[in-house]
């Protein structure tokens, strides 16, 4: 005879099953059609074995398994769309009724648990915030032509490309450099911060103390990976944070962001204490009297030292992981396509020579090595679903009700790999983007900084900084595999917030004296 504890046990068991199985179906009115959910994350189980660390492909495979344009799912509570269509992507990305940002975890903790910066970031805020920082970084040389900046990442490549043709100088450097070896992707780190360091204060940080540089690189890059498919359950179920503090992501993300808080904390009080309101020395500067004029005449203002703080890091982060993953990944197609070094080589042999460093006058005449830079933002989709959107309001979207709220993320996987545009996604072919010899930049429907409002404000700054060091890097060295066997097979793609590789070490010979 069954008991009655087990009885009152499995009739609670039918309940659950019961309710569970009705929940998972349970949908929102006219929503896009996507995955049942389960208990506590919702769908996001479902999207974890479709491909776990590949979020992108998960969604494409569930994309054709519910044979949809728009996947509506939900993330434990929260619905979400996923936009997996080219043409549906870049329609998202303009309308701005998804212009907002999701209230997440990962927001807050790296900007001392509120909501600061401009990534995470939405409304007036968002709005006021980005559009003073883009305004006064221009004067510095962020997003334009500037001479004084130019300089500045010459000097920087130059100090980059020594360590290798004289040697390392100090412990730090033989860290990554080892005779004829270097390790990446930390190996380009310093033009491309110091770059960015120079535009927000005029300052850099000087050979002797590059470590700095690279710890602060090697902190961003601890963030950005563990902002992957733990970060996503981290941010659906915060008390992780205190029951599992290590296995969910947590300790690894509060200290990967815990030296780019501490270093620019102290960097922005420094500038606080020597500020002359008669004075602009720079960006900074010009923050900082914006911010004292707005408390003087409001009594409050969207401009604080944190927001000031939390600004710079938002800046940083691409200029310290994502440019060099970037460039990582592309010296890595080199190592397995010989012949595509040979071309940027003989171009730049033709249009530079070796008495000098290339230029950013040289980008015009140089389509091929252009489009090499190109075609890796393409085939390594650099940032496979964006920073996830938010609807700020009720709207529909070709015919589905999105209401206010949902989350809603482009899938970029899906347009840079689409065969009706590319015909051919899955080869590395720089040339798709050159006809008759000349760069046609109008064949490029990447979207590797996003589009509409939300377009990354650094896409001009990364794009001219990688060229000068991409050219300059190939000027001077060829590329092979550390250990002489040919590289057969690209490594894996590491999937968090962007696209890495894990690190490695390539060996470079040099071609041609410095210069």
């Amino acid at each position: 005879m069954i008991g009655i504890g087990t009885t009152i046990a499995l009739a609670f068991v039918i309940y659950f099953v019961v309710y569970c199985y009705k929940n998972a179906f349970k949908t929102l009115p006219n929503f896009p059609p996507g995955p049942p959910r389960l208990p506590i994350y919702g769908s996001y189980w479902i999207v974890l074995a479709c491909a776990i660390n590949n979020l992108s492909l998960a969604f494409k495979r569930l994309g054709k398994w519910y044979d949809t344009k728009l996947i509506g799912l939900f993330l434990g509570p929260i619905p979400a769309v996923i936009v997996n269509d080219s043409a549906l992507i870049k329609e998202m990305l303009n309308r701005e009724e998804f212009d907002g940002r999701m209230d997440i975890i990962l927001a807050r903790l790296r900007a001392y648990w509120k909501r600061l910066g401009i990534f995470f970031t939405d409304g007036y805020l968002w709005h006021v915030q980005r559009r003073f920082s883009l305004r006064y970084m221009r004067d510095y040389g962020f997003g334009r032509r500037d001479g004084t900046l130019e300089s500045i990442l010459e000097s920087e490549i130059k100090e980059m490309l020594d360590m290798t043709i004289h040697g390392p100088t100090n412990n730090a450097e033989m860290e990554l450099v080892k005779g004829d070896l270097i390790y990446l992707p930390h190996y380009f780190a310093a033009p491309f911060m110091n770059g960015l360091l120079h535009i927000i204060s005029r300052m850099t940080i000087p050979r002797s103390n590059y470590k700095v540089l690279w710890e602060l690189a090697e902190g961003a890059l601890i963030f950005q990976r563990n902002s992957n498919d733990l970060g996503a359950a981290l941010s659906l179920t915060p008390w992780l944070k205190d029951v599992l503090p290590n296995y969910s992501g947590y300790n690894a993300l509060k200290k990967g962001n815990q030296c780019l808080l501490d270093f620019f904390t102290d960097l922005v009080n420094n500038v606080v204490a020597t500020h002359d309101p008669s004075h602009d020395r720079h960006f900074l500067d010009m923050y900082i009297k914006k911010m004292k004029s707005e408390i003087d005449e409001k009594g409050k203002s969207t401009f604080s030292v944190d927001q000031l703080v939390l600004t710079c890091i938002d800046y940083m982060f691409p200029a310290a992981t994502a440019v060099e993953a970037v460039l990582t990944m592309l010296v890595e197609h080199l190592l397995l396509r010989p012949d595509i070094q040979d071309r940027v080589h003989e171009e730049i042999d033709r249009v530079v020579g070796s008495g000098r460093l290339p230029n950013l006058d040289d980008r015009k005449n140089m389509p091929y090595t252009e489009a090499c830079l190109r075609e890796a933002m393409r085939f390594d989709t650099l940032v496979p679903l964006g920073v996830p959107h938010r609807a700020i309001t009720d709207t529909t979207f070709h015919g589905y009700k999105i209401p206010e709220g949902t989350m809603v993320s482009t899938n970029y996987y899906i347009l840079h790999m689409d065969k009706t545009i590319w015909g051919d996604p899955e080869n590395f072919r720089p040339e798709r983007f050159i006809v008759n010899g000349r760069l046609d930049v109008s064949l490029d429907k990447s979207l590797p900084f996003g589009a509409g409002r939300r377009l990354c404000a650094g896409e001009t700054y990364a794009r001219q900084s990688m060229f000068q060091v991409f050219a300059a890097f190939m000027q001077a060295f060829r590329v092979s595999p550390a250990d002489g066997h040919r590289l057969r097979a690209p490594s894996r793609r590491l999937q968090g917030i962007i696209t890495t590789i894990p690190e490695y070490w390539v060996r470079v010979t040099p071609r041609q004296p410095s210069v």
